[in-house]
């Protein structure tokens, strides 16, 4: 079994950790920034951090209603600007704790008068210096290039701040399931190393979803990139109608991801026009009637809330790009041209 298949398998400890060690501690953050009536929040983060903080901007403007921006950190690194950030929160995402950029944004708010946190994996690391809050991912060393654990603890750090800044009951009720619903959906297992064969000569493929799961488009179009080298295009679906719908032909792959929720309807509606184009469609999803129109159907677990959907929902995602990779002779542990950690300024 490769080192990613190994750290897929411990993402239920690794979250299970994070509900148990963190949730005290964004409490404590929530009620701070209730008292200091923080009107919005900055997020610094790049490649998977970056698309954990996808996620916390749809959660935390549609239960928090407090608008999210993702930092460009060369404005800060390159450029030199200085932002008002009085009344803001800004949050550094990094697994190592190490990304320059990152920390030298962080860094930046914090002295324009921001709240600072950070979410990583490594305590002590630079970008903990710069931060008023420290959040941990407590998964373990990952030894895997390519990033699993850490994301969905990322995520899981992400959704336990919506719920403590919302007061939401019905997020944090879904946030204790996810230790569960994250083994189930590593049952898929033996389904999508038989399933993949399929798609070992592939070069490109589109990776679609829609609203909260837009991070998981992006996520599993990164995986696949980054162990089986293909050219893997994620778009929203609404975007992908304005324009890179016509890079379909029939047989061209389009993985799609399609939960129950708010975008079920057109997401499924976009399903059965490509499925009527002769588009391959590698769906996951809980509901019948989309994973009828696949050629591949992957089954997630069925009782999955959309706020919390994308961090059960990458797990398949990460499945594909590990056994494909696999399939196609590569090393899906240790990808050509890539390190543990990536400095960039």
């Amino acid at each position: 079994m490769s080192l990613m298949l190994e750290e897929i398998y411990q993402q239920p400890a690794a979250v299970r950790n994070v509900l148990q060690r963190e949730s005290d501690n964004w409490a404590a953050l929530a009620s701070e920034l209730r008292s200091k009536s923080i009107h919005q929040v900055l997020i610094a983060a790049r490649g998977t951090s970056d698309n954990a903080a996808t996620y916390a901007k749809y959660l935390i403007e549609i239960v928090c209603g407090i608008p999210v921006t993702l930092a460009a950190p060369s404005v800060f690194t390159l450029y030199g600007a200085s932002l008002r950030l009085h009344n803001t929160l800004a949050i550094g995402i990094s697994q190592s704790g190490q990304g320059t950029d990152v920390v030298q944004t962080l860094a930046s708010a914090r002295k324009s008068g921001a709240l600072t946190a950070c979410i990583t994996n490594v305590d002590g690391s630079p970008i903990t210096e710069v931060s008023d809050y420290v959040f941990l991912c407590h998964a373990g060393e990952e030894q895997a290039v390519a990033a699993t654990k850490t994301y969905t603890t990322s995520l899981a750090n992400v959704a336990l701040l919506a719920a403590h800044w919302a007061d939401h009951a019905l997020l944090r009720q879904e946030i204790e399931r996810l230790p569960d619903l994250i083994e189930e959906a590593t049952k898929v297992d033996t389904e999508v190393a038989a399933a993949v064969e399929r798609y070992r000569y592939i070069q490109e493929c589109a990776v679609l979803a829609r609203g909260l799961n837009q991070c998981t488009a992006l996520e599993a179009a990164l995986k696949m990139t980054e162990t089986s080298y293909l050219v893997a295009k994620p778009y929203s679906g609404a975007d992908f109608l304005h324009g890179p719908v016509a890079m379909v032909t029939n047989g061209f792959p389009v993985f799609m991801y399609i939960p129950d929720g708010s975008t079920y309807g057109m997401m499924t509606d976009l399903a059965r026009r490509l499925h009527e184009q002769g588009t391959e469609l590698i769906i996951v999803a809980n509901n019948p009637e989309a994973l009828h129109l696949a050629r591949t159907p992957v089954r997630m677990p069925s009782s999955v809330h959309e706020l919390v959907s994308p961090i059960v929902a990458i797990v398949p995602g990460q499945m594909i790009a590990c056994h494909l990779a696999v399939s196609r002779g590569a090393d899906p542990d240790r990808p050509r041209g890539l390190s543990k950690v990536t400095l960039t300024r």
